[in-house]
């Protein structure tokens, strides 16, 4: 299957607006380049023999998104829009050189090959260990395995805001707990749930290609009679109350997601909020505020934050 790739150059400060208008265009895939990934990887001794190291010898000045849409009629349109929104909302703030739009043919399975050198077995936390499935591993005692092949589907793992919400996981599931993984893309923090000790987890997502890849991850993690991963716009596939509700998404939506969560989360349940820049962290913390929620913590990683909350006494 042929793809077009969009490529935009852009900054760290400017890569949730592009991201944000390759959602609303109806993006199937979103790879994010980003230096300061790389540069912080440099400083933890342990992460060494999981870069490339060519990847080390980039230019550190730019993030590049690169978006990833199937051949269609109207993608002529598309890749029009997504040129004007970047006009008016990247080049006005930051300057015309940081929002070059570049298109490129790619097919699927190439695609899918060239990434795989980059992507290595990564621990995150104290017993979670991503790991690719075409790598091997040798499992220590503690450590539980995710068998992760994202496609095209968001989420390896290793981008900050994964990170922390798996860390987050760690610490508040609970044997027999329900979790409601709002935005699941790759199905990553609903298998980690799970291998946490869940005794249901529902991952939702609107995109039919994150389904597939999410299910197909389930399957391979052994989790399939414990996750369920159903098609749907956030809480509109799920029913009743979980203990836990974990949301990787984006700042504005959350905040829209805070507005009917109460109906979904038991008493004293945990709401775990996630990609969000920490530019915007005042406008979530200040949207649970007004819903009666109380902030537990709020997680910093690089430029992203990691909210959690409850509208019970918490741990």
């Amino acid at each position: 299957m042929k793809w077009i790739e969009v490529q935009i150059k852009t900054t760290t400060e400017a890569e949730e607006i592009v991201a944000n208008i390759m959602y609303d265009l109806g993006v199937t895939g979103l790879a994010i380049e980003d230096p300061k990934d790389i540069l912080a990887f440099q400083q933890s001794e342990g992460d060494w023999d999981f870069i490339d190291p060519s990847l080390i010898k980039q230019d550190y000045e730019e993030v590049i998104i690169k978006a990833y849409f199937p051949e269609s009629e109207d993608l002529m349109d598309k890749i029009e829009l997504i040129r004007d929104n970047i006009e008016r909302n990247i080049h006005k703030e930051f300057g015309k050189a940081l929002g070059q739009v570049t298109i490129t043919e790619v097919y699927e399975k190439d695609w899918a090959e060239a990434w795989k050198k980059y992507y290595k077995p990564t621990k995150i936390g104290e017993r979670i260990v991503i790991k690719p499935t075409w790598e091997n591993y040798e499992k220590e005692d503690e450590e539980l395995i995710i068998e992760l092949d994202p496609g095209m589907a968001f989420g390896t793992g290793t981008h900050e805001t994964t990170i922390m919400c798996i860390e987050i996981l760690e610490k508040y599931v609970r044997k027999g707990y329900r979790v409601y993984d709002i935005g699941t893309g790759s199905g990553i923090l609903s298998i980690a749930a799970a291998k946490l000790g869940a005794r249901e987890v529902i991952g939702v997502d609107l995109d039919e290609l994150s389904v597939r890849v999410s299910r197909e991850n389930v399957k391979s993690n052994g989790v399939d009679n414990v996750v369920k991963i159903k098609a749907g716009n956030l809480l509109e596939a799920v029913e009743g109350k979980a203990d836990i509700i974990v949301s990787n998404i984006i700042a504005e939506v959350i905040v829209d997601l805070i507005n009917s969560i109460e109906s979904y989360l038991s008493e004293s349940g945990i709401f775990i909020a996630s990609g969000i820049i920490t530019e915007k962290v005042d406008m979530v913390t200040d949207a649970l505020e007004k819903n009666d929620f109380q902030v537990l913590e709020v997680k910093i990683m690089g430029d992203w934050a990691a909210i959690v909350s409850t509208k019970g006494q918490g741990e």
